[in-house]
């Protein structure tokens, strides 16, 4: 996977694009910025009162031209003033010198959050797809831990009666698993708790794929010197080989939050119709924030992303870092008339929070 949002990725530019002299970029910003907060076209006069540009709105009318025929503005009708196009949103957010920080309301926001998140992994990653579209007012995506990463944090075996155990497995991407096992005679507590400790030192710190080769012959376990103890760990490992290919099976499960936000977001209906398709479909969101990060991204713009349905929208994304290894996605969907920066900070922001948390639990 890519590096984390706020490294070089943020200047990552998809087309090579040509360079701009100051001033035609501090014009650029300036439409840009106008643009993000009016969602009307942007003339002159206006942009010619931006504190970063310092010259004559004819000047500037000139150097719009110049940025139209560059491909970076366009103007949608004759009299009208102009709008950037793709290429012009990705020139702004190349030049931003990565996120920034969030205003004291939502940090406290955050913190609480965090603080306060606890219980099962599915709940806590659908709260924060939730948090991360309040931060933004974007449809936020959420990308569960990859089940193949996820290492053994604890393994525990339970009696239930003479004859029925209860294995317990705690993953490092905070899932628990449980699976029954029945238990040959003359188990007892003493037997159990040497199983377990068995299974412990062998298995803690380590992926459940590394020890299951298939589910009908799982890799054994070096012996302990007693059969009895033998026979359970033998039976534990059998469940924990049908317990890592069910998980391989699995698609990791993505949580959506905010997806009403986009109704507001597109004045087309049908728009707004194929984003919230496209959102109903897990593998295809998976994909798209894979091949984002993949291909060295923090934000896909337009056409960017090669999704033909979201060709309106821009995504924001960031890998989030459990114990030092990518864990899950985080993204936020929007129109590509968004603003990069909040969102950028925002996705940067819970990504590290998220990480952490994983690290912390």
């Amino acid at each position: 996977m890519g590096s984390p949002v706020g490294s070089d990725m943020v200047g990552t530019n998809v087309d090579g694009g040509s360079h701009l002299d100051e001033r035609k970029a501090a014009i650029l910003r300036a439409v840009v910025t106008e643009y993000i907060e009016t969602a009307q076209p942007v003339g002159s006069q206006r942009v010619a009162q931006a504190p970063e540009v310092s010259v004559s709105s004819a000047t500037v009318r000139n150097d719009m031209s110049t940025l139209e025929r560059e491909g970076y503005l366009v103007q949608p009708h004759t009299s009208a003033g102009r709008i950037p196009t793709d290429k012009g949103y990705r020139f702004f957010v190349d030049s931003l010198g990565g996120p920034g920080r969030l205003d004291p309301s939502q940090r406290h926001r955050v913190s609480q959050f965090f603080a306060r998140a606890h219980g099962e992994l599915e709940q806590m990653l659908d709260d924060t797809s939730k948090l991360l579209s309040g931060l933004t007012d974007y449809a936020a995506v959420v990308v569960g831990p990859n089940h193949e990463s996820a290492a053994v944090r604890s393994v525990q075996l339970v009696g239930l009666t003479a004859h029925l155990g209860l294995l317990v497995v705690v993953l490092s991407d905070g899932a628990v698993e449980k699976r029954s096992i029945e238990l040959r005679d003359d188990v007892g507590e003493a037997r159990l708790a040497a199983a377990t400790a068995h299974l412990s030192a062998h298995l803690v710190g380590r992926s459940l794929h590394e020890r299951s080769s298939s589910r009908s012959q799982p890799t054994a376990l070096p012996p302990t010197g007693d059969s009895g103890t033998d026979g359970v760990v033998a039976d534990a490992v059998i469940a924990l080989a049908g317990l890592a290919a069910d998980r391989q099976e699995e698609m990791e499960q993505v949580y959506v939050g905010g997806a009403s936000r986009m109704a507001a977001a597109f004045d087309a209906v049908e728009t707004v119709r194929s984003v919230l398709s496209i959102l109903e479909q897990q593998y295809v969101v998976v994909t798209l924030l894979r091949d984002v990060i993949d291909r060295g991204l923090s934000v896909a713009i337009g056409k960017e992303h090669g999704v033909l349905p979201l060709a309106e929208c821009s995504v924001v994304v960031a890998p989030y870092v459990s114990e030092g290894q990518p864990a899950g996605t985080i993204g936020v969907l929007g129109p590509t008339r968004m603003n990069y920066p909040q969102a950028l900070t925002a996705v940067a922001v819970v990504s590290q929070r998220l990480g952490r948390h994983f690290d912390d639990s």
